[in-house]
């Protein structure tokens, strides 16, 4: 039996049910109670399985009947990050336990959004998800979720404060075509008044915040640890997260996150080259060594995968995020700039500086490498979306220097241990940003195994202080080692 109970439900409604279901029902009422005003249009539901074998626990796409369509797309979303249903992590057992979802009320825009599952048999510890690109709440459904509440974790989620997008019109100015050759318009709610991408570190905190007190009214204590994760933009969270509230936070582990800096190199600095140089490389017959090719390999880009002539990684990337993220960023950070007339290939994010507050914007919610809490870092070296060396090796040397310099002003470094401050990165060989590309180029690796796996490592470093391994290329068809046989930096990108 489900039993959904809603905000300021009445308890008289209670007794129809059996005792068991009575008992549950007064759990999610309690809950309900206690975030009282902080949350609307909440709904508690007592659940028979948490995980996603359960259809319930992800919503339909385009749920919530006050929006648009496309606004809401929990569907969609849980399937964006991680692989194709026959090669994801495995669910095995049963979570009962109960879901609580709802908007943030405290938001301005009444955009921000909430989830928390609390797993019957908890192990007394919480996950905190990040969400990709402009995702729901229910973005780390398959990734996170599934892996964690079968371990008895609580586990929240949040939506950066921001819906996914709409349909619009070419006329719009903040419309972005679906991709170089559609006639399709959207304009996402993260370009909209109000939504400025700073807010995205604001809302990771406001849920670790709300899942703690869901946690403490559920169980009767605070967990004794909490640990972010994340994905794409949601990886940047999980980075912010560690820079900026180790009070809630005890590690965490971001997957392929987003690099965010005012100086190259920066998504609006590496995305127009790829745009720019795309169809002179379709036009060479997908020649490697073609001066088009060469252009998008010199702005970070990994080599290209060829599986037809009109199936290639490269193509893929362009007919699906390339200009459309590039069109979204600069929106937001550089509104000014004439999209389409001047060109998204043509953009020059130096030549911006002077010419728009572009270099505020990005610096107003960049990422400073200053860890307080171990955080690990999973990223594919055959990501064409968020190239490694622009991503997260930019963000490892980032850390690097940070902490070199508050060592050697006796900073941050003598105020906390060697452990709190530890930072790894992991390089999947052949892996890359979309886990469902490695159906049609099965070249690629899947990220998603080394990912659980890090998060495992992390957990044990902060429970029980066990080392970390060192930061590491993980070779195509390995795992993370005690003793990596390429420490450091994977020689190459892609390995045949």
């Amino acid at each position: 039996m489900t039993i959904v109970i809603r905000r300021r439900a009445p308890l008289m409604a209670l007794a129809c049910f059996v005792p068991l279901a009575a008992s549950a029902s007064t759990a999610c009422d309690r809950l309900l109670q206690h975030f009282g005003s902080q949350l609307a249009d909440a709904t508690c539901v007592d659940s028979a399985d948490l995980t996603t074998t359960n259809p319930a626990t992800t919503p339909p796409n385009n749920a919530i009947a006050s929006l648009p369509a496309f606004a809401f797309t929990p569907q969609t979303d849980r399937a964006t990050i991680s692989p194709s249903a026959a090669k994801r992590a495995p669910v095995t057992k049963v979570v009962p336990g109960i879901q609580l979802n709802g908007r943030i009320a405290s938001d301005p825009t009444g955009q921000a959004r909430f989830l928390l599952r609390l797993p019957q048999d908890w192990n007394g510890r919480l996950v905190v998800a990040g969400a990709s690109g402009t995702r729901s709440e229910f973005n780390g459904d398959f990734a996170w979720s599934d892996y964690v509440v079968q371990k008895g974790y609580a586990y929240a989620s949040q939506n950066k404060g921001v819906l996914n997008l709409q349909l619009t019109t070419a006329a719009d100015p903040l419309g972005c075509r679906l991709n170089p050759v559609s006639t399709t318009f959207v304009d996402f709610y993260d370009n909209g008044p109000d939504q400025q991408f700073a807010r995205w570190q604001e809302y990771m905190i406001k849920a670790a915040q709300l899942a703690r007190q869901g946690v403490a009214s559920r169980y009767g204590r605070m967990p004794r640890f909490t640990y972010a994760v994340g994905t794409s933009n949601g990886g940047y969270q999980v980075r912010r997260a560690m820079e900026t509230a180790p009070e809630l936070f005890d590690g965490g582990v971001d997957w392929e996150g987003t690099f965010v800096d005012e100086h190259a190199p920066n998504l609006l600095t590496d995305l127009p080259a790829a745009i720019l140089n795309y169809n002179d490389y379709a036009a060479s017959g997908l020649d490697p060594n073609s001066t088009a090719a060469k252009n998008i390999r010199a702005a970070g880009y990994p080599p290209d995968i060829v599986a037809s002539p009109t199936s290639t990684l490269w193509t893929s990337y362009w007919a699906q995020f390339w200009e459309v993220t590039q069109c979204q960023w600069q929106k937001r950070l550089d509104p000014t700039y004439d999209t389409y007339g001047a060109g998204t290939g043509n953009y020059n994010y130096v030549a911006r500086l002077s010419a728009s507050g572009v270099g505020a914007n990005m610096a107003s919610f960049a990422t400073t490498g200053r860890i307080q809490r171990p955080l690990v870092t999973v990223a594919g070296t055959m990501d064409a979306l968020l190239p490694i060396d622009h991503h997260a090796r930019a963000y490892a040397r980032k850390v690097a220097a940070a902490q070199s310099r508050e060592h050697d002003h006796e900073g941050w470094g003598s105020r906390h241990d060697e452990r709190d401050a530890a930072y790894r990165l992991y390089e999947v060989q052949n892996g890359n940003h979309i886990e469902t590309y490695q159906d049609s180029f099965p070249q690629l690796a899947l990220i998603e195994p080394h990912a659980h796996e890090a998060f495992d490592l992390m957990v044990a470093h902060v429970e029980t202080h066990a080392a970390l391994p060192a930061s590491q290329c993980i070779p195509k068809g390995g795992a993370i080692a005690g003793s990596p046989s390429q420490p450091g930096h994977c020689t190459a990108l892609y390995a045949p």
